[in-house]
């Protein structure tokens, strides 16, 4: 998708940054104009690639048939992936100028893109099975190990790391220290700061350095899952409330989006058919 920017960013700078009044005089306007070989391209193959991607994903969730046809958090990757390079191109089918009904249908794309965003991001912080299923709380502590009775099984620590290591996971899992959501990034922070300080009283013992990061790694772990059992109702909620502003901004874009296209035939506009 990055690539694909830039690229179409490098070829159409000269174009895109002319005013509207002067473009008409561009030697690249009738190839990147909205109805031009090249912009006119855009726009349908983006269009077909946001379709694909939104159409398949409901399909392959809503049809049990479809199940030996891959894991349903595979075709999420997929469908994001298509409705954020879809967007991209159809950007640039604008030639970046906004105007009119069709206005409504790219701010709504634009809003789909953003909210799908902060939607992936919910979406990780639930745990789930490897075909994608969410575990519930129950089945998420059920995860947790003894650490404890790890650490003192797989290595040869001493009571001073041990204690260390088992207060930063105790700190991670505390009830206490919840704060929902908008602890996130607090949370992230403290645990790279908790993780740093292990690893800087491990390098001061003999072990090797597999053992120090297989013991980091066990750390990291378990203050990961501590977090997502702590916030897993509050993401829960927030992914369904997310549904309420996502859901109805992609049919609105969607259905002008199709009467854009039937406006484009009737009006005799076509590509290189």
């Amino acid at each position: 998708v990055l690539i694909t920017f830039l690229y179409l960013s490098y070829i159409g700078l000269g174009y895109y940054s002319t005013s509207t009044e002067e473009r008409f005089y561009h030697p690249d306007h009738q190839s990147l104009k909205p109805s031009g070989i090249m912009g006119h391209g855009l726009g349908i193959i983006g269009s077909t690639l946001i379709l694909t991607g939104v159409f398949s994903y409901m399909a392959r969730k809503r049809y049990k048939s479809m199940a030996r046809w891959g894991k349903v958090k595979h075709w999420m990757e997929f469908h994001i992936f298509l409705c954020t390079m879809g967007p991209i191109m159809i950007l640039f089918h604008t030639a970046f100028k906004f105007g009119g009904i069709v206005a409504i249908s790219f701010w709504s794309m634009v809003a789909v893109f953003l909210s799908g965003i902060i939607g992936r991001f919910i979406y990780i912080q639930i745990p789930r099975t490897i075909e994608g299923r969410e575990l519930s709380l129950s089945e998420v502590r059920g995860m947790k190990e003894d650490i404890s009775s790890v650490l003192q099984k797989d290595f040869d620590l001493d009571q001073e790391s041990q204690g260390l290591i088992l207060e930063a996971t105790l700190k991670a899992g505390d009830s206490k220290q919840k704060n929902g959501f908008f602890s996130f990034f607090s949370n992230y922070f403290e645990d790279i700061k908790t993780r740093q300080k292990i690893k800087k009283s491990l390098n001061k013992k003999n072990l090797s350095d597999i053992e120090r990061k297989n013991i980091i790694a066990l750390v990291a772990d378990e203050i990961s899952l501590s977090r997502k059992i702590e916030r897993l109702q509050t993401m829960q909620n927030l992914f369904k409330y997310w549904h309420v502003a996502h859901l109805p901004f992609a049919l609105v874009m969607l259905i002008i989006m199709i009467i854009h296209v039937i406006v484009t035939i009737v009006f005799g506009y076509r590509w290189i058919f």
